[in-house]
């Protein structure tokens, strides 16, 4: 009897163990991606989201006007225009690169840069925090991040006008440096004659990391006298491309009042900003024209503003574009 009963149940012990088996090996297999037809293109997918921007706004007399809301703005990507999904008119800390020029041809201009330098960081926030970056054929990083003003004028202050100029190379330090500052604001404040007789990086790989970081730049144009022509229509241009690029500016002072009262309102306009923020409408968009061993897409901005009635006409300054960078899978 007890043998008959064993015969009979060995047959469903058996079965039950085959159902478990197979049941596993069917959750196995739909837990596996499925194998994409070879007739299909590549997933194609960006990896950024929320695209943010400073923008600053000026009165026809150059001064800051606030108190606008994000209604007053429209932020067009590609000419498409985007839903502001963040504002902010705060005046919050900033990450601040400055780059100072040693080289030969600041000789008679080093202490009213140092005056002006004093001027602009007496007027930043007081959380703000600050590294400097000197350089003439050599590029030094003379102070680290630091909240202490007086480490950045004090290293100036030693400073001596000496050797050739690397002005791309200290450019490029910099902005690399920048990555590591803790505010997501961060600026870039370059004093020089915006001449370059010595780097290794050209301007065109320069210019190219300037519009992939978003940093925002402002120049001080220094020339040996006020009225004189050292400063040449070269440097004036590769100033002014480098700040453009960034919805920063370049100044050339024609007096050491205009000097200091340019460098103040640099570090005022950095107190003074709009932060916009938005999601690209095209986030998941493969571009026209992008191809497949394409890894990023450069997207103008344009930011354009519907102030409140009875302002006269504003001046808006922000980036130029951004690079959105895709993936494939």
């Amino acid at each position: 009897m007890g043998v008959a009963r064993m015969q009979i149940r060995l047959p469903v012990i058996m079965y039950v163990a085959l159902l478990i088996i197979l049941v596993g090996e069917v959750d196995s297999l739909a837990q596996q991606p499925a194998t994409p037809r070879l007739d299909e293109p590549p997933l194609v997918k960006t990896t950024t989201n929320l695209v943010t921007l400073n923008v600053s706004v000026t009165d026809p007399q150059g001064r800051f006007v606030t108190g606008l809301d994000a209604e007053h703005f429209e932020v067009y990507e590609d000419n498409v225009k985007q839903t502001i999904e963040f504002f902010s008119d705060e005046d919050t800390p900033v990450s601040i690169g400055i780059v100072f020029d040693m080289s030969g041809s600041m000789r008679g201009r080093l202490n009213r840069s140092n005056i002006a330098l004093r001027k602009f960081l007496d007027a930043c926030h007081e959380e703000d925090e600050f590294f400097l970056v000197g350089f003439n054929h050599q590029t030094r990083l003379l102070v680290d991040f630091t909240t202490n003003p007086e480490r950045i004028s004090g290293a100036v202050m030693l400073a001596e006008a000496k050797g050739q100029t690397a002005l791309y190379d200290a450019v490029y330090i910099a902005i690399e440096k920048l990555k590591e500052g803790r505010h997501g604001r961060r600026a870039l404040l370059i004093i020089s004659d915006g001449q370059d007789n010595s780097s290794r990086y050209t301007f065109r790989e320069v210019r190219q990391l300037v519009r992939e970081a978003n940093v925002q730049i402002y120049a001080i144009g220094i020339a040996t006298a006020f009225n004189d022509t050292s400063l040449d229509l070269q440097g004036r241009a590769i100033l002014d491309e480098i700040t453009r690029l960034t919805g920063g500016r370049a100044f050339f002072p024609n007096s050491q009042v205009e000097l200091q009262e340019i460098i103040t309102r640099i570090a005022v306009e950095l107190r003074h900003q709009y932060g916009i923020g938005y999601t690209p409408t095209n986030l998941a968009t493969l571009p026209a024209g992008l191809k497949s061993n394409e890894k990023q897409r450069w997207r103008r901005l344009k930011v354009k503003l519907n102030p409140p009635k009875g302002l006269p006409n504003l001046t808006v300054n922000a980036r130029e574009g951004y690079y959105a960078t895709f993936a494939t899978e």
